[in-house]
């Protein structure tokens, strides 16, 4: 009886305030109706969507005013709310921000922030909501309509009068056109008919490609507004005529119509789940003002962090500039052109310090002091010698931030940053059981405790014997000359080897090793696989001088093989959950090895037998 009390408490206040909400679901999709900035509705369904490959998991939800109901999408930022079982069938929420779509005749919501009313608890559907219906009229003039908790509302914009059948080329829509804006956060596949004003923060260069279908040319910018990043291409006809347009600064409207597709993780490090392709009739307009939108965003990773984040990722770091190299050259193999580097030292308040590379022009015109706060965007992770990072091309960099990370870390240095010895990432390539590096398993103990079954990589080092390499053709592959390229190159043409990621043509390839070999310990046997650098000091020869044995016919190829057997090494390897065809297995793969230092294995085996109660 008394929880039925409660709820007719909680019914009666919610209809008391239903009159604030009278009609919202029809509302929101009608500007031209009174509207609610932050309307109180009912759940009364919530489920989660299929898992999409990579992406976070996404909830549908349906909520209901009483007089009608409406599907929404949550944007990923409200899933906590899920997970944690406060937004559940029957609860009161307080929308704060959403934005409103038409999608072939239904009318959904994207919600970006909501509030749980935990102390309306909760209470059996109120009411005989009914779903809304969509008038063909409506449907051919539909707009979207941005609310957010800042009191804007999105303007109904006039529907245009009839065309003919053939379309012209659209032209840039009116000022007010732009009062209707959308954020980053809210575009997806079920978006329609947006303009999102945004940053230009990075933009490529035109890149080429030419192979057996044809050739074309693109480019990508970095678009940024207050909710999130996105990632926008343009190809050939698009890339001629947006490429000058888009500027590094500078302030943008974009409207659709513009491909939304799933995100391509391996080209781009923004979180997002979600990339553009601009289109024929993508309309693209500098913005006169400029300032509304912010100039930056960052997604830190600390340097300690550096020892889990993939090798070739690319990444944001900020940290106190503890040491400045001088500037050198070298001299690419394939061009004979010199390039200008520096190497600086990196420290934060995680105890670590990293080395890391910039290069050209920045690398000459580099004036930051020491213990200076230095915030890098766009850094690509390296395990040459241990973690260490390169500073991109498309990157850049920002002397003294005002922004808190940088804040945080010169109180941290002043008070107590000076004076700490800090651990290198150059020293953890060899790691032992010290505490600082990845702990030894034994190959029982790597399959015992399930490395690589999670979400994320999983470290470790272990001790094991190489018991069998392969000599078919998987232990390299032909590689691109260029500096810091290393991507697989075609043979078009007998002497014209061709890499699409550098567009260049080679006379010939480098091989780099990518061996697979079997490793066994007194446990039992595992399948490793080894990159370039391990390869080397594996097989004690290169790739390419390998390759040249195998070419000559002689003994010498198989007799490097079998010298190889039977030797033990220390090696830090990385487990991570792969996709093989349909199955998905764990992949082993070797960061780098190091012989056995009989000295520290004594060490660490004599700290083992101590670790046992012996009593």
């Amino acid at each position: 009886m008394a929880s039925e009390a409660a709820s007719q408490i909680t019914k009666r206040y919610y209809l008391s305030e239903v009159d604030t909400n009278k009609a919202f679901c029809s509302a929101i999709f009608d500007p031209s109706q009174p509207q609610v900035a932050e309307p109180i509705v009912q759940c009364v369904q919530i489920k989660s969507l299929p898992a999409q490959p990579g992406a976070p998991e996404r909830y549908r939800a349906v909520f209901s005013d009483i007089a009608n109901y409406v599907q929404t999408m949550l944007a990923t930022q409200v899933n906590p709310a899920v997970a944690d079982g406060s937004l559940r069938k029957g609860c009161f929420v307080r929308l704060k921000s959403f934005q409103s779509n038409s999608v072939k005749g239904k009318k959904i919501l994207i919600i970006l922030d909501l509030e749980v009313l935990k102390e309306l608890g909760e209470a059996e559907k109120i009411g005989e909501p009914k779903a809304l219906e969509v008038k063909a009229e409506e449907e051919e003039v539909a707009q979207p309509t941005a609310i957010s908790s800042n009191g804007f509302y999105g303007n109904k914009v006039e529907a245009a009068p009839s065309q003919p059948a053939k379309r012209a080329q659209p032209a840039p829509p009116p000022a007010s056109a732009h009062a209707t804006i959308y954020p980053i956060e809210a575009i997806s596949p079920y978006s329609n008919k947006w303009t999102m004003k945004a940053r230009c923060t990075q933009k490529s260069q035109i890149k080429t490609w030419h192979n057996k279908n044809g050739e074309g040319k693109l480019f990508s910018v970095n678009l940024l507004d207050d909710s999130g990043e996105i990632r926008a291409t343009g190809f050939n006809d698009q890339c001629d005529m947006l490429y000058e347009l888009f500027q590094e600064g500078s302030v943008y409207y974009i409207s659709s119509p513009c491909r939304v597709q799933i995100a391509k993780k391996q080209f781009s490090n923004l979180n997002n789940d979600y990339e553009l392709t601009f289109e024929r009739d993508t309309i693209v307009e500098k913005a006169e003002e400029q300032n509304d939108v912010p100039q930056i965003r960052y997604n830190f990773t600390t340097v300690a962090d550096l020892q889990t984040v993939e090798k070739d990722t690319t990444t944001d770091v900020i940290g106190v500039l503890k040491d400045v190299g001088e500037t050198s050259q070298i001299t690419s193999k394939s061009t004979g052109k010199p390039y200008d580097k520096r190497e600086i030292t990196l420290v934060d308040n995680t105890g670590f310090s990293v080395r890391l590379t910039i290069w050209g022009a920045t690398a000459n015109s580099f004036s930051a002091s020491p213990e200076s706060i230095v915030a890098f965007k766009g850094v690509k992770v390296s395990d040459f010698g241990g973690r260490s990072l390169s500073l991109l091309s498309s990157g850049s960099m920002t002397i003294d931030p005002d922004i808190g990370e940088a804040h945080k870390l010169r109180g941290w240095y002043d008070a107590q940053g000076r004076t700490e010895n800090f651990a290198s990432h150059a020293s953890l390539s060899g790691a032992t059981n010290s505490g600082k590096g990845d702990s030894y398993k034994t190959i029982a103990q790597v399959r015992e405790e399930q490395l690589g079954m999670s979400d994320k990589p999983d470290y470790f080092s272990m001790k094991a014997t190489v018991i069998y390499i392969k000599q078919d053709s998987t232990w390299s592959y032909p590689a691109c000359l260029s500096e810091n390229c290393n991507k697989k190159v075609t043979e078009m043409d007998p002497g014209q080897w061709r890499c699409e990621m550098c567009d260049k043509t080679h006379p010939k390839p480098e091989h780099r090793f990518i061996m697979p070999i079997s490793v066994s310990d007194h446990t039992g046997q595992l399948w490793v696989s080894c990159f370039d650098d391990t390869g080397r000091a594996i097989m004690n020869t290169t790739a390419d001088q390998l390759m040249q044995l195998r070419e000559d016919d002689s003994g010498a190829f198989g007799e490097v093989f079998q010298e190889a057997n039977c030797k033990t090494w220390s090696f830090r390897c990385r487990a991570r959950m792969d996709n093989f065809g349909e199955q998905q297995r764990v992949r082993y793969q070797v960061m780098n090895c190091s012989p056995i230092n009989y000295t520290e294995e004594a060490n660490r085996l004599t700290a083992l037998i101590s670790s046992y109660n012996l009593e």
